[in-house]
């Protein structure tokens, strides 16, 4: 996928302010309306300027979109990498409605510019907020004189995975973009105390009552809502309830059978491997994945540690095995099935 320069796109430099994106979108816009415009690729062109004015005009998805292309490797193909917009805090709806990162398509806004590009897609989604309805209502509400509650924010915060199995206190910074004075994108942090409940899944939300933006006319502040998301573990992988992890083992337990200590989110404890177990083999301790009403299991996957091989006596031995074993082929399958 092309990484698209929007800045370079509306002819403005990144350090532009909104209202120079403004003028300069109307001005580009003008020249390549597909209705006035006489050049041969209007139509692409204006759809060109459209897009990139709808990422950069909103300071949220501006902020978001500069924090990716610092970050992007200059000459590469351009994948967004997991968790990029993870820690920003963006208006919008919370579970059940649209991502707080997806764009606004207001009316009047990018005229019959059609679909966004993938690269555009890739990074705000697809959907519009489709606040409409809200919008209207606040509306009247202000011009009625009577409050208007604040909108509901949004953030994506990553904990660890031995936190969401055990529940814990965690202090976060969420990063709100907002228009400073001079009309430049900042970004603005806060700390928040949040408690992460035992068993927490994946993509499941958490409340923060009252912390999203505050309301109008005495009305009540909006929500903030936290999407989770749970850092890879450098022992345990997560697959949705239940845990797994690698165990090694040497060949002799694996042939012989043997009671190993192996690790669990819980501690370590005791584990009974049956003789004649082979690689890849799975050892499923019954209720010990992720918390909850029903609590996933946990999966001790069994890999062969072989002993070095790097003195002679080392080496002595692996010969003693290999003459004790001679007739054993470990390949007899393979083999028979390619000749088959």
């Amino acid at each position: 996928m092309e990484f698209k320069d929007y800045y370079a796109t509306l002819g403005v430099e990144r350090t532009a302010t909104q209202d120079e994106i403004k003028r300069a979108y109307r001005k580009l816009a003008r020249k390549y309306h597909p209705d006035v415009s006489k050049e041969p690729d209007a139509e692409a062109r204006f759809k060109e300027v459209a897009e990139a004015h709808e990422a950069l005009i909103d300071a949220e998805r501006r902020a978001a979109y500069d924090d990716i292309a610092q970050r992007r490797a200059s000459g590469q193909p351009f994948e967004p990498p997991p968790g990029w917009d993870s820690g920003y805090e963006f208006s919008g709806r919370g579970p059940g409605g649209t991502a707080g990162r997806h764009p606004r398509r207001k009316s009047g806004d990018t005229g019959d510019a059609g679909d966004f590009s993938d690269f555009f897609e890739s990074l705000f989604g697809r959907g519009g907020f489709d606040e409409a309805e809200g919008l209207h209502r606040r509306s009247a509400e202000n011009r009625q004189g009577g409050p208007s509650p604040g909108r509901d924010h949004h953030a994506k915060v990553a904990i660890d995975l031995l936190d969401a199995y055990r529940g814990a206190k965690r202090m976060i910074s969420p990063r709100m973009p907002v228009v400073d004075a001079a009309g430049q994108t900042t970004l603005q942090e806060r700390q928040l105390e949040v408690n992460v409940p035992k068993g927490i899944r994946e993509g499941q939300h958490l409340r923060l009552s009252g912390q999203g933006a505050a309301g109008q006319g005495g009305g009540p502040s909006g929500d903030l809502y936290l999407e989770i998301q749970i850092l890879p573990h450098p022992v345990f992988r997560l697959d949705d309830s239940d845990i797994s992890f690698d165990l090694p083992v040497a060949p002799w337990e694996a042939a012989l059978g043997a009671t190993v200590t192996a690790p669990t989110p819980d501690g370590s404890v005791q584990l009974s491997v049956p003789p004649g177990s082979s690689q890849g083999r799975k050892l499923r301790l019954k209720g010990k994945g992720m918390p909850g009403k029903v609590p996933g299991d946990l999966y001790a996957v069994l890999t062969m540690a072989l002993p070095p091989s790097a003195s002679e006596s080392d080496r002595t031995a692996w010969r003693a095995l290999a003459h004790a074993f001679a007739a054993y082929n470990p390949r007899a399958a393979l083999e028979a099935s390619s000749h088959g």
